[in-house]
């Protein structure tokens, strides 16, 4: 039986010998197979997860192959008699070679317990004509058949291309036991009761946030998402610097001098690498940033910086500034950072900044941020790490009167909210309480205004050094409110403790 077509043409005839080849195929087994299903319709049970009417060489036999599956599907009979019958009744028996090529297949049949081994072999033969045809795609492109992608984005196309068969084509999946399912939760329950704290994931270095989450878990999207002004930059990097420290804290308890295998990748799409360094310094120096742009800093404030820096150099945080990357960039520096040094946590910021795959046009703005989503959420699942998006809200919460974020503020986006394992929403109501300093021509009298004005810096004693970070959706945890610090002058956050004679911390 010959599987793949002829063995290997000589060197030199056409380009990479293809133009000589026959594309893999297997009539033989095409045909072996839908006798087996025509002649015993279990047979069906042993292909029709990873089979499709596309993965058939001969167009024929893809459309015997759909009424098969339509009818079994169904609930019905599909046997030579019932499918000659259903071919005559649309017109289509002819199409198919007749009732004498039905017939022919029963006599090409083989045993159901072969029908598995049959539909692989014309799956795997489908698999390689489509490398094939994506091969000549990267040799045609780079000969210039799309002069509008260069060289790096056509790599870019080449590799989306690959997963996107990779991962909607793989024959993979199916059943998993409860005993090893129950096995892999206790694993989790003993994680979460072994740590301080309840933290079965990965610490986000904020006590309550872990506290109502967990930590971050494996394969999770996060959004956290919120108006401009708010401070999302800030919380991820928090977050981020948070994550850090406990992987560092892991590997040193272990070994003082160790070196941790794991780390966190920031995509910083909107400021550059130094500029968020200098972020960072700030808050955990809590020198203000805008003096050490300016260098209006005392030189003990310099020493303090520089000192700082030096404990924070060791830690396994991996910046990349790259401006509107693509998904399929963005997952290929992944992989390879999590190859080399290891991967514990994917920070974006923020996810409209990014491009999709190369090659694609998606036909409108939702449907490329729906394609995005999708894709980091399908990085987070591959590599079993979490990722943490930001996102930007629609302009309805302005013209609100409370304006707290809701899920439904995300919905223009796309599928945002659907892809996300875990929403959240930061808010500060001092931002807002700022813009609505009273004015005294808008009072009668200065009695009014007085009140109003005594009211509106009540408002905002209570509201200062304050942020709400609002846990919309939590597909594993209640959903609430988490009261947190925040200090504007470092743009800092941290624990918010009001237990404590009104004291704050980390």
């Amino acid at each position: 039986m010959n599987t793949f077509g002829p063995g290997p043409s000589p060197a030199g005839e056409g380009l990479f010998g293809l133009s000589q080849r026959l594309p893999p195929a297997n009539m033989e087994a095409e045909q072996a197979l839908l006798g087996a299903l025509l002649a015993n319709n279990k047979a069906y049970e042993r292909v029709g997860e990873f089979l499709a009417a596309e993965h058939f060489v001969d167009p024929i036999h893809g459309r015997i192959f759909t009424a098969i599956q339509r009818r079994i599907e169904a609930g019905q009979l599909a046997d030579a008699v019932t499918l000659r019958a259903e071919f005559e009744h649309n017109g289509l028996l002819d199409e198919v070679g007749g009732p004498a090529y039905l017939a022919q297949l029963l006599s090409a049949m083989v045993g159901v317990i072969n029908a598995g081994e049959y539909g692989r072999v014309i799956h795997d033969a489908w698999m390689r004509r489509q490398l094939i045809d994506l091969g000549e795609t990267v040799v045609n492109r780079a000969f210039g058949a799309e002069p509008e992608l260069d060289a790096l984005q056509q790599l870019e196309a080449a590799e989306q291309s690959l997963f996107d068969l990779s991962k909607d084509n793989a024959a993979q999946g199916g059943f998993v036991s409860f005993e090893r399912a129950l096995a892999t939760a206790v694993d989790h329950a003993a994680a979460a009761f072994s740590n301080p704290g309840g933290v079965s994931g990965l610490s986000s270095g904020l006590r309550d946030l872990d506290r109502k989450t967990g930590g971050l878990h494996k394969s999770d999207l996060i959004i956290l998402a919120g108006r401009p002004g708010m401070g999302k930059t800030a919380l991820a990097t928090k977050v981020a610097f948070g994550a850090a420290r406990a992987i560092l804290r892991k590997a040193r308890d272990e070994n003082p001098n160790a070196v941790p295998r794991g780390g966190v990748a920031i995509f910083s799409l909107e400021m550059s690498c130094d500029q968020l360094a200098t972020r960072l310094l700030a808050e955990e120096s809590r020198i203000s940033g805008d003096r050490i742009r300016r260098g209006d800093i005392l030189q003990r404030d310099f020493d303090k910086f520089v000192e700082v820096s030096r404990e924070l150099q060791s830690l396994p945080l991996y910046i990349d500034d790259t401006p509107a990357i693509t998904i399929s960039a963005l997952r290929t520096r992944c992989r390879r950072l999590q190859r080399t040094r290891g991967l514990d946590l994917v920070v974006v910021d923020y996810l409209q900044l990014m491009r999709p795959a190369a090659g694609t046009r998606p036909e409108s703005r939702v449907l490329e941020i729906s394609m995005i989503t999708q894709g980091l959420k399908a990085i987070a699942k591959e590599l079993a790490v979490p990722v943490v998006a930001l996102s930007q809200l629609s302009r309805a919460v302005e013209s609100r009167e409370d304006k707290r974020p809701q899920l439904s503020d995300l919905r223009e986006s796309g599928s945002i909210e659907q892809d996300a394992d875990m929403v959240m929403f930061i808010y500060r109501d001092e931002y807002y309480l700022a813009q609505r300093q009273p004015k005294e021509m808008g009072f009668d009298n200065s009695e009014k205004f007085g009140a109003a004005m005594d009211k509106w810096q009540k408002d905002m004693e209570e509201a200062h050094n304050k942020a709400e970070l609002i846990i919309a959706k939590q597909r594993h945890g209640p959903t609430g409110t988490i009261k947190l610090f925040f200090e504007g002058e470092f743009t800092r956050f941290g624990d918010l403790d009001t237990q404590h004679d009104g004291g704050y911390g980390d």
